[in-house]
């Protein structure tokens, strides 16, 4: 019996029970590391500042170490925020402005050298900001996005600390290389790999412990991404059915396929907006004016979300709203198609790539499918990270626009990639977890 079918299944319970495993481990001096699994949404950034806190409580000076600029201010803010009683330090490159949320803390100092953060009880910085790091040493480090990480990102900082709690989603994107990465493809010194693997290669005692909650995904959306990207390790919903809705302020004007899609999602959590058979380049034209016209319609219908944090509604604005796309060159074209929409503060909608918009969340996204339009089926747009970090950005609904025969394309193209000596087999597998999304897709299909 799934969580869901459970009716004594609580999910509340179920997080809790997590977490005070995971703190009991913090507790264990027998543990170097321990890692963390987190699914979209299941609350990594409250356990690492609940972690921080309690280290902070039995007597340690924990630093955080994210991946991203933002990753670190949004971990600032909310460390800042949950401890107002701690300094907290903001280790940053000269070159760092501090943003005005993070500039107008009263108990954080933002400083370019450690020492100059001596009075500070947690300190934060990217990854590539403690690898300039020579000489400070550290109790805990808590490497938030860990999957994220690249294995020599970690060897260079791994000397600043004696034990570390890792913290990420496995089944998002893994980490970027701007550089050819055959020759390493198979070694044990891969520095490709994401640290958390390569960790857990060297010290297979490490405890691995998994939260079983998304309190992002709907309870419409959480079985199928957790079937798709994370078979062995699945996860349930936070809220029922029942919790979240979307409805419009006004009526249908018009009744255009526009609007038979945005019924749909609203209705089901889920829509296809599939557009005619054809063979196009990734910047068609007509996909991309077709997701900037749904975004516009969505805002000129007024679209008002109720769930458990605005029990009597809230009226979307553009900044709820996401359009999610494979290539940057396709973010830009979004961007001027939602000017060319004419409706006054589309461009609050965030546009951007997958790798940009992981990690954060909204009420409703909008998608450009990867393979949509496309003759083959690359390994880059079969990469099961990209498609999950997209179909698991939203709390209410998420919109698929693609062109149709992405199902023929997955047929007819089965995986090409090279098989190497001791590399394991990934999963899941982009060809199977495309297969089962499509399935969802096409059972929510509004033909544009």
């Amino acid at each position: 019996m799934t969580p869901e079918c459970d009716p004594g299944f609580d999910p509340a319970s179920a997080a809790d029970a997590a977490t005070t495993a995971i703190l009991a481990d913090l507790e264990e001096s027998g543990h170097r590391a321990v890692v963390v699994d987190s699914p979209p949404g299941a609350g990594k950034s409250t356990l690492v500042v609940r972690a921080a806190g309690d280290l902070v409580g039995g007597g340690e000076r924990p630093i955080i170490v994210a991946q991203t600029n933002n990753q670190v201010d949004d971990l600032v803010i909310r460390l800042a925020t949950a401890h107002p009683d701690l300094m907290i330090g903001r280790l940053s490159a000269s070159t760092y402005t501090a943003p005005p949320a993070v500039a107008a803390l009263a108990n954080t100092t933002v400083a370019t050298r450690v020492a100059d953060l001596a009075g500070c009880r947690i300190v934060v910085g990217t990854s590539a900001k403690w690898a300039t790091v020579r000489h400070a040493t550290f109790g805990w480090a808590i490497l938030d996005e860990s999957y994220q990480m690249r294995s020599d990102m970690l060897l260079q900082i791994v000397e600043r600390f004696d034990r570390g709690l890792f913290v990420g989603d496995p089944g998002q994107l893994d980490p970027f290389a701007i550089v050819g990465t055959e020759r390493w493809v198979g070694l044990p010194h891969d520095p490709t790999q994401n640290g958390v693997t390569v960790m857990l290669e060297h010290n297979p005692d490490t405890p691995v412990h998994r939260l079983p909650v998304s309190w992002r995904l709907p309870a419409t959306a959480a079985a199928t991404v957790s079937t798709a990207f994370y078979p062995f390790t699945g996860f349930t919903a936070g809220t029922g059915r029942e919790a979240r809705s979307l409805e419009f302020r006004t009526r249908a004007f018009g009744g255009s396929t526009l609007d038979e899609t945005l019924a749909m999602a609203f209705t089901t959590g889920w829509a296809l907006h599939q557009l005619p058979r054809r063979h196009v380049p990734r910047t068609d034209a007509e996909t991309i004016q077709t997701a900037a016209n749904l975004a516009a319609r969505l805002l000129d219908r007024g679209a008002v979300a109720t769930c458990e944090r605005h029990r009597d509604g809230r009226v979307l604005e553009p900044g709820d709203i996401a359009i999610g796309v494979a290539h940057r060159d396709q973010a830009d074209l979004v961007r001027l198609a939602l000017a060319r929409t004419g409706r006054p503060g589309a461009s609050g909608v965030a546009v951007d790539t997958a790798n940009r918009l992981q990690g954060r969340e909204f009420e409703i996204v909008i998608i450009v499918h990867p393979l949509s339009g496309r003759r083959d089926a690359t390994a880059f747009h079969l990469e099961t990270g990209r498609l999950c970090v997209l179909t698991s950005r939203h709390r209410q609904a998420c919109i698929v626009v693609a062109r149709e025969g992405i199902s023929d394309l997955l047929d007819s193209h089965p995986s090409t990639d090279a098989v190497h000596l001791s590399v394991p087999a990934k999963f899941p597998d982009g060809w199977e977890a495309n297969q089962v999304m499509m399935a969802t897709f096409e059972r929510h299909r509004v033909l544009g």
